[in-house]
């Protein structure tokens, strides 16, 4: 039986040249980066050259790129000492926001008594633009915390124009990248923005690593302590292998962008096209033109297929997912669905599809072939 894999928003395969270059690094450079013997001189060499080829990518200096374990580390670390450290008094965010960026602030709220507004959302997953230019009316210290590619149903933020609205207003803005970053080009010169998150995972990378891009002279403080690594901001020995996959995943991506994003739009089309033929009736949850990598569909089938189907699809080797992987073994539904459709299409059958480079028409094939036969 051939395996479909068409779960890339949950994570995605690592590069062959990305293993080659961890395998090299664990190999070679196992000293301490904090060392200061050549052992150590040289794992830092590797941490350093990493850095730039990663800030280079995002044309930022490199000393604005900090390491984490994850984008969810980076969220956290970001929000909270927002809040505790640079004094933000009112975070505005959204409702259909991963929940690195929900929970933490929900706590954040409990915890130091901030405000808490949410933009409103429009029905295609978009952010009400003209409700966010009204909330920042309020002159409270505020931080916008708003993702750029939803990780559900793919809905693009302009982060241009968010930032420049946040400039304008004087207010931070800190976006979660983390379903964008080494898919989409950012010019994080061009892009009036303070803090971004990622993770590797997420472009090919391993998993356990990530990043955040904070703007110098910003004022964060660390979440934890116990070294000066990262510039005293991220304390803990550096994952030096991880880190090098991560930038050289980072880079072929970018080399590959042009090629890889045709490509997976067209397997996107062809998906379309073949939904349309083979299950009229099913619906684009979100923009039907939303990130090329991500399509999120209502099916025409009746509620009682709901519980059952991804078993299903999985009984026939295919990996799709309903959402955010982080609660993919939740029964309730999607909270950003929740905040899109009708509580009569919520009990319905959603799928997420997200595709990568590695998948093929005839993987779509067998996925609507499968579809077909739950019908």
């Amino acid at each position: 039986m051939k395996k479909v894999y068409l779960d890339n928003a949950s994570t995605t395969a690592i590069r062959p040249e990305v293993i080659e270059e961890m395998t090299k690094v664990m190999a070679e450079d196992y000293g301490n980066p904090s060392s200061t013997h050549s052992f150590g001189r040289n794992a830092k060499s590797v941490l350093e050259l990493s850095r730039k080829a990663i800030a280079k990518e995002l044309n930022v200096p490199a000393q604005e790129i900090i390491f984490t374990s994850c984008g969810t580390e980076a969220d956290n670390w970001i929000l909270r000492s927002a809040v505790k450290d640079l004094k933000v008094t009112r975070i505005i965010t959204s409702k259909i926001e991963h929940h690195a960026v929900l929970h933490t602030v929900m706590l954040l709220e409990k915890e130091f008594a901030i405000q808490v507004d949410y933009v409103a959302v429009k029905p295609d997953g978009s952010i009400d633009i003209t409700n966010l230019v009204e909330l920042l009316a309020n002159p409270a210290k505020t931080l916008v915390s708003l993702m750029h590619v939803n990780n559900e149903v793919g809905t693009v933020l302009d982060l241009a124009r968010v930032g420049q609205i946040c400039k304008e207003h004087n207010v931070l803005f800190h976006s979660d990248t983390v379903q964008s970053i080494g898919k989409q080009v950012l010019d994080l010169q061009e892009i009036p923005i303070d803090f971004i998150a990622a993770s590797a995972h997420k472009f090919h990378g391993p998993k356990g690593v990530g990043f955040a891009f904070v703007r110098k002279n910003s004022g964060l403080q660390p979440m934890f302590f116990g070294g000066e690594q990262e510039k005293g901001l991220r304390a803990g020995t550096e994952a030096v292998h991880q880190i090098a996959g991560m930038a050289k995943a980072l880079t072929l991506s970018y080399a590959k962008l042009d090629q890889e994003k045709k490509y997976i739009q067209g397997l996107k089309t062809y998906l379309l096209e073949q939904l349309t033929a083979s299950l009229p009736g099913f619906i684009v949850n979100g923009d039907a033109n939303g990130f090329y990598n991500i399509l999120n569909v209502l099916l025409p089938f009746a509620a009682d297929k709901t519980a059952m189907i991804l078993f299903h699809l999985d009984m026939k080797g295919i990996a799709v997912s309903r959402g955010s992987a982080c609660q993919s073994g939740s029964i309730r539904p999607s909270h950003v669905l929740a905040e899109m459709l009708s509580l009569e299409d919520l009990k319905k059958p959603s799928l997420r599809i997200s595709f990568s480079h590695y998948n093929t028409k005839e993987d779509i094939d067998l996925l609507i072939d499968a579809l077909k036969g739950l019908q």
